[in-house]
């Protein structure tokens, strides 16, 4: 049987020097200038767009003219122009969700640089832990060794590192290698079937009546630090006029939020690792509800003429939905129950939590809490909601998605008509 490439993305942590830090600071900030110079030039026109040699030549320009545009490598340069024309071959297919490209801000875009090509990388393990990657203008650079790289380590998995991207995080420089694996096509699961109905007081209930559940992703001092540094900042903003760039001291206090926000979401992150990696070795179908998210998470507040109810509780509603992240879990099932022979299938969530199990009796009465009480006088069950919901998901009907989920027609409702090419 023919084998099938498998990209997968790896991400460690960089040991930098300060002189580093500052040259990828530089790149980045060069790579999102020239990103919103494309999108000036490339839509500011009379009549049409840009095309990609027209756009490639005034990169070459740009170069040999600005003194700071060659603090990006030529190839992270080119790697930028790419990805500009990828955001818009992906905004006119209407069935992908992107939406029009825009400009970069300083203050809200993530700061990243391509590195294209992989042979400039020159990975060597030093040891357990470390390894050396060369960092293109930043030299060699230690980062985190975690887990072994197909094509560089003896006896690793088979495959190659077909280029990386530079991301900053909070807590620092962190490089992403993007690589290539070969691996034979999984043969069908022969795991049972179970559904899984994702929640705020309980993660995930499954319909076999287990539950995966987790610690809080910051302890009770760390908490209480993020309070404090909250109100700091609030008071800082106080004494700072509109349109006065942001003190020293309120930047100072911004990065610390930041850097404990990051350690919630990693913890987060691990927790959704090791649980869809269990579930799908051991399940091989797995039913979810297809929950419209974004639109779930949509403020209450309202308009003047029309002010919303209950608007802090739904405020504090979403921040709970959002720390669960219940759309990165589904992602993370995709692929891995794709890569083990299983697949992940998405059913209608209307009723699914008013819904007695065993009798099909409606009524939102039936719910209170995490207790389900069927109002039925002729079946009068009993048991934990989350997990009456989540027998009703895995005996509905649904449409399997792939690795990369189901895009689905629906076309990104603040979509501008897009200049004619």
């Amino acid at each position: 049987m023919e084998s099938v490439k498998r990209h997968r993305a790896h991400k460690a942590r960089l040991d930098l020097s300060a002189a580093q830090v500052t040259v990828l600071d530089g790149q980045a900030h060069a790579a999102r200038a020239l990103w919103n110079l494309l999108h000036e030039y490339a839509t500011f026109r009379p009549g049409r767009l840009a095309s990609l040699k027209e756009c490639d030549e005034a990169i070459r320009v740009a170069r040999r003219e600005i003194d700071w545009m060659g603090q990006l490598p030529a190839q992270a340069a080119q790697a930028v122009l790419k990805t500009y024309r990828q955001a818009w071959a992906n905004f006119l297919n209407p069935d992908h969700p992107a939406r029009r490209p825009t400009f970069k801000s300083r203050s809200r875009s993530r700061m990243a640089v391509d590195v294209p090509q992989a042979q400039h990388l020159n990975i060597v393990r030093l040891n357990r832990r470390w390894g050396l990657v060369n960092l293109p203008k930043a030299g060699r650079a230690r980062f985190r060794w975690t887990k072994d790289l197909p094509g560089v380590t003896k006896g690793g998995p088979a495959g190659r590192i077909t280029g990386a991207r530079l991301v900053k995080e909070p807590d620092g420089w962190h490089i992403v290698f993007r690589t290539e694996t070969l691996a034979e096509p999984a043969a069908a699961h022969q795991g049972p079937q179970v559904g899984i109905d994702r929640g705020i007081t309980v993660a995930l209930a499954l319909s076999d009546g287990t539950m995966r559940e987790h610690a809080p992703w910051l302890g009770n001092g760390e908490k209480e630090h993020l309070r404090r540094l909250e109100k700091k900042a609030a008071r800082q903003r106080r004494t700072r006029h509109r349109g006065e760039p942001t003190s020293h001291r309120l930047a100072r206090t911004y990065d610390q939020i930041a850097r404990l926000r990051a350690t919630a979401k990693r913890r987060a992150v691990d927790w959704q690792h090791q649980t869809t990696t269990e579930l799908a070795a051991t399940f091989s179908v797995i039913k979810v509800e297809n929950l419209p998210i974004t639109t779930m998470l949509r403020s209450a507040k309202g308009t003047a003429e029309a002010p919303g109810k209950n608007v802090r509780q739904k405020a504090g509603l979403n921040r709970s939905i959002s720390g669960e992240a219940w759309g990165r879990t589904v992602t993370l099932l995709e692929y891995k129950t794709t890569d083990r022979g299983g697949q992940v299938v998405k059913v209608p969530a209307p009723g699914t939590s008013q819904t007695c199990h065993r009798c099909g009796h409606r009524d939102a009465a039936s719910r209170a809490g995490t207790v389900f009480a069927c109002t039925n006088p002729d079946c009068g069950w009993v048991g934990h909601a989350d997990t009456n919901a989540a027998i009703n998901i895995n005996n509905a009907d649904g449409t399997a998605v792939s690795g990369r989920g189901d895009l689905g027609n629906a076309r990104s409702a603040k979509r501008q008509p897009p200049r004619a090419a």
